[in-house]
């Protein structure tokens, strides 16, 4: 018999576990094992295959579905779920199309049938062999393919985070009375989130969307942002375009989250009576009506050109007042908890 093209597809010392009741089949089988170089080991019961599994990795298996007590079906369940990467092979007195059937939905490489040719064995443990290499090199692919992707998304978020601070640098230099606005913003709009329960991967989105949440505000001239007295009716005007500026800006970046949509409606109200959209309720996204909230707190804490700071306590009254009509009412509940129950203080 030539059993070279077969020899080939086998690694040398392969382990092999043989289990079957019947020692004569046993015996038959290693000799075939031993003649492809095979490492092999018997077991006559589910029992003793169980112990031999759990000293040693195998990454073949064998397996008659007939055995004293537990079920040869049984023990390829349990042997498949620790170790998903071993080949097995049923080996049956009963050539039963539905027990074939089933066997192969649980997971087997093949099917052989009792009394069998050697030809018909080294057939299938070959075919098993190659299976298996062909799936672990695709799982391999796989997880070099997810790692490269998640490297490659790492590489793009340290970007963004790069193009957010130089662009949150530019629109402080020009407003440095609200230095470190955008950046306290963030921390409270994440922090409300956090107390709402909102997905890790959502608080990530209102981060960076508060982050630059005024970023339409470099197209502003520098007397209007930081003039000291009340602003006309004009220049309010004037300021009231930097949410439609700054999703100009990014509308064509690709997020995974909607970060423009954040920074168009962040100064949007419940009631309708926000801008730029005038959109109210339901029609405000999550995000930014959270944002919302974080900027008005923040911006009454803080000292303005026009004006000493108002402190926290006013602030939150100012919400507190309006919540349900300005701001919505979870968003509000969750900050004053953040406040008065978690002891959040603006750094």
């Amino acid at each position: 018999m030539n059993r070279g093209k077969d020899l080939e597809s086998i690694s040398i010392r392969k382990k092999v576990l043989i289990v079957d009741d019947d020692a004569s089949i046993g015996r038959m089988l290693g000799r075939i094992l031993k003649d492809l170089q095979c490492e092999n080991s018997l077991a006559q019961s589910a029992e003793e295959a169980r112990l031999l599994i759990k000293e040693v990795v195998f990454d073949l298996i064998l397996c008659d579905i007939h055995l004293p007590g537990e079920s040869g079906i049984d023990l390829i369940k349990y042997a498949l779920s620790v170790y998903p990467d071993t080949a097995i092979i049923m080996v049956s007195g009963e050539d039963d199309p539905q027990m074939v059937e089933k066997a192969l939905e649980i997971g087997v490489y093949g099917y052989i049938v009792k009394p069998f040719k050697i030809s018909e064995v080294i057939i299938n443990i070959s075919s098993a062999f190659r299976r298996q290499m062909l799936e672990m090199e695709r799982r391999l692919y796989r997880e070099d393919l997810e790692q490269k992707v998640a490297d490659r998304t790492a590489s793009l978020r340290r970007a963004l985070e790069g193009i957010i601070r130089v662009n949150t640098r530019t629109v402080e230099s020009r407003d440095p009375y609200t230095a470190g606005h955008q950046h306290r913003v963030s921390l409270l709009a994440v922090a409300i989130a956090k107390e709402m329960n909102i997905p890790k991967d959502q608080l990530e989105g209102i981060r960076m969307a508060a982050m630059i949440h005024d970023m339409g505000k470099i197209s502003i001239p520098a007397e209007i942002l930081s003039k000291p007295s009340k602003l006309t009716e004009i220049e309010f005007d004037f300021i009231k375009t930097h949410p439609q500026t700054g999703y100009a800006i990014i509308a064509d970046i690709e997020f995974p989250w909607p970060i423009a949509q954040m920074v168009l409606q962040h100064h949007e109200k419940m009631n309708g009576t926000g801008y730029p959209q005038g959109l109210c309720g339901e029609n405000i996204l999550l995000e930014a009506r959270i944002i919302c909230v974080a900027d008005v707190v923040e911006a009454m804490a803080s000292h303005r050109p026009y004006r000493a700071a108002l402190g926290t306590d006013v602030a939150l009254d100012e919400i507190s007042r309006n919540r349900g009509v300005l701001y919505d009412s979870q968003v509000v509940d969750a900050c004053l908890s953040v406040f008065r129950d978690k002891g959040f203080k603006f750094e």
